[in-house]
C-alpha cells in the first residue's frame, strides 16, 4: 500500500504539471523550445534527467560495476567533468547564439541551415529517427525487473503505465511540461541515490566491511590482482576508458541533450546551470556507478545466463529486493523519475524534428504553409507515435530477450554521437567547416556502428574483440568523425564564405562584452 500511493501521488504531480504549463504550448517554438526562455535550474535538471535514465541506474551500473568494481565510479564523474561540466562552457553560450540567429528548433535543421544543405537536414532526421527509436525502446527495460520485484506485475503493464502517463505531460505541456518534471524528478534522484547507497551499505555492516568483502574477491580477467575490484583502476583499465569517453563526450552529439541549451534563457542562467548541472551529474550518475560497484557482493543471488555469465539487468534489482518497503517505492519512483524524464525528451525530439525538419519543408516546397496549428498537431501525433512504436518494441524485446539494455543503448549512443559531435562542434567553431566533410562524418559514424551491430547479433568480431562492445566501437566512431573532418577540409572548399561569415558575426556582436563572452536578453 506504501508503495502505491507513492506512486500515485507521483502520477498526479506530472500530470499537474503538464496541465499547469499549456498555456506555454500556443506556438510552435513554446511547445519545442519553451520560447527560449527556460532559466537554469530548469534548463539543468533537465539536462541531467534527460542524461541519466534507467539504463544507467540498472544496465550500466550494474553492468560495468561488476566488471569494473568500485574503479566504475570513474564513469560518473566523467560523465559530470566531461558530460557536463566541458559540455556547457564549450557548447552551451554558442548553441544557443547560433541556433537563434538561424532560427533553428533542431540539431537536423542546424545542420541544413549552418551548411545550407537540404539534404544534410533530411539525412540528419532519418538518423535521429531511426536511431532514437531503440534507445527509446531500452528506457523502458529498466523498470521490468525493479517493478516484478516490488509489485509482481508483468512488465507489459509497467511499459503501457510509463508510456500513458510520460504522453499526457508532453501533449499537454509541451517543453516547459518536461522541463519543470525534470526538476521534480531530478531532486527525487538526488534524494533517492543517496538513500539507497546509505541502505545499501548498511546492510553490509557499513563502507568499511563492505570494502573489506569487495577486495576479497577475484577478478577473472585479472587473477593476480589482488583487490582489483577496490584498487583505483580497476581490473580493466583501458575498457573502462572506452566507456568514459562513450558516455561522457558522446553527450556532446546527441540532439536531445543540445537541445537543452536551445532553450535557455540568458547568460546568467548559462553560469549557474554549468555549475548546477555539474553537481546533480556528480551525485546522480557518481552515486549510480558507486553502487554498481558493491555488484559481486550480491553474486549468490542475481540471475545467470545458460553460460554462466551474469544477467547484468538482475544485478542491481537483486541488491535492493531486499530494503524496507519504503525505500523500494523510493527507488521505483528514482527509476521511474530517471525513464520518464529521458523518454520525454526523446519523443518530443523525435517529433519535433520529423515535423520541422522533414514535413513542414515539404509542404512548402508544394506551395502550401502549414499553418502553426497544423505544425502542433502534426508534433503531438508523433510523440504518440514514437511512444507507441518504442513501447512496442520494449516489449517485444523483454519477451524474447534479444539484447541487454546496456548493448541497445550503446549502439544508439554511439551511431548518433559518432555522425553528430564533429559536424556540431565544428560547426559552431570553425568556418572552415565544410558540408562535404559534415556527409564524411554522418557515414563513418553509421557505418562503424551497423557494422558493429551485425557483429554483435551474429556473433562475429569487429576490427578486434576490443571494437566489437558497442561502447568502444562507439568511441572509435567519434574519433574517426573529428579527426575526418579536417582532413577533409583541407581539400574542401566552403562555397558560401559570406553567409557563413555572416553567421559568425552573432558571436561578435557587441554587447556589454562580446556576445561570445555574454548572452544578450534582446534579439537582433
Amino acid at each position: 500500500m506504501i508503495k502505491v500511493i507513492i506512486l500515485l501521488l507521483f502520477f498526479a504531480v506530472m500530470i499537474g504539471v503538464g496541465i499547469a504549463c499549456h498555456k506555454s504550448t500556443t506556438n510552435v517554438q513554446g511547445f519545442v523550445l519553451g520560447n527560449r526562455n527556460v532559466g537554469s535550474w530548469l534548463t539543468a535538471f533537465a539536462f541531467g534527467t534527460s542524461y541519466f535514465s534507467a539504463v544507467i541506474f540498472v544496465g550500466y551500473a550494474g553492468q560495468f560495476g561488476w566488471k569494473y568494481g568500485l574503479a566504475s565510479t570513474w564513469i560518473g564523474i566523467g560523465n559530470a567533468i566531461l558530460g557536463s561540466l566541458l559540455a556547457w562552457k564549450v557548447l552551451g553560450r554558442r548553441t544557443r547564439l547560433m541556433t537563434q540567429y538561424l532560427h533553428s528548433a533542431t540539431m537536423p535543421d542546424f545542420f541544413g541551415q549552418r551548411f545550407n544543405s537540404n539534404s544534410l537536414k533530411v539525412a540528419a532526421s532519418a538518423i535521429v529517427f531511426v536511431f532514437l527509436i531503440p534507445y527509446t525502446a531500452s528506457l523502458y527495460n529498466g523498470l521490468s525487473r525493479l517493478f516484478g520485484m516490488a509489485f509482481g506485475i508483468d512488465y507489459t503493464w509497467c511499459v503501457v503505465t510509463m508510456a500513458i502517463l510520460t504522453g499526457i505531460y508532453v501533449l499537454i505541456g509541451g517543453y516547459m511540461a518536461t522541463a519543470v518534471n525534470d526538476f521534480i524528478q531530478g531532486m527525487i534522484m538526488l534524494v533517492g541515490i543517496v538513500a539507497v547507497i546509505a541502505t545499501v551499505l548498511n546492510g553490509h555492516g557499513g563502507f568499511t566491511s563492505a570494502m573489506e568483502k569487495l577486495s576479497a574477491i577475484p577478478a577473472e580477467t585479472a587473477p593476480s590482482l589482488n583487490g582489483a575490484f577496490v584498487s583505483i583502476l580497476g581490473p580493466q583499465p583501458l575498457a573502462l576508458l572506452g566507456v568514459v569517453l562513450l558516455t561522457s563526450l558522446g553527450t556532446w552529439g546527441l540532439p536531445q541533450m543540445v537541445g537543452k541549451f536551445y532553450a535557455i534563457r540568458d547568460e546568467v542562467a548559462i553560469r549557474k546551470g554549468t555549475i548546477i548541472s555539474t553537481v546533480f551529474a556528480m551525485i546522480v550518475a557518481g552515486g549510480c556507478y558507486f553502487l554498481g560497484g558493491f555488484g559481486r557482493l550480491y553474486g549468490d543471488r542475481i540471475e545467470y545466463a545458460a553460460n554462466g555469465t551474469p544477467v547484468f539487468d538482475s544485478i542491481i534489482p537483486s541488491m535492493l529486493e531486499t530494503l524496507p518497503d519504503i525505500m523500494i517505492g523510493v527507488v521505483i519512483i528514482l527509476v521511474f523519475s530517471a525513464s520518464m524524464s529521458t523518454l520525454s525528451s526523446l519523443v518530443l525530439t523525435s517529433g519535433s524534428t520529423l515535423t520541422l525538419d522533414i514535413i513542414v519543408p515539404a509542404t512548402s516546397r508544394s506551395g502550401k504553409k502549414m499553418s502553426e496549428h497544423s505544425q502542433l498537431l502534426i508534433i503531438r501525433l508523433l510523440v504518440v507515435f514514437f511512444i507507441i512504436v518504442s513501447s512496442v518494441l520494449a516489449i517485444i524485446q523483454a519477451k524474447s530477450s534479444v539484447t541487454f539494455i546496456a548493448q541497445l543503448m550503446g549502439i544508439s549512443w554511439g551511431a548518433l554521437a559518432g555522425a553528430f559531435l564533429a559536424p556540431f562542434l565544428y560547426g559552431l567553431y570553425s568556418k572552415r567547416t565544410t558540408k562535404a566533410a559534415v556527409w564524411v562524418s554522418f557515414v563513418l559514424g553509421i557505418l562503424v556502428m551497423c557494422l558493429c551491430m551485425y557483429a554483435t547479433f551474429t556473433g562475429g568480431i569487429f576490427i578486434s574483440p576490443y571494437f566489437t562492445s558497442p561502447i568502444n566501437a562507439g568511441v572509435l566512431a567519434m574519433i574517426l568523425g573529428l579527426v575526418a573532418m579536417p582532413v577533409v577540409d583541407l581539400v574542401a572548399k566552403v562555397k558560401n564564405k559570406e553567409d557563413v561569415d555572416k553567421m559568425f558575426e552573432c558571436y561578435e556582436r557587441k554587447i556589454t562584452v562580446r556576445a561570445s563572452t555574454s548572452l544578450d536578453d534582446d534579439e537582433e
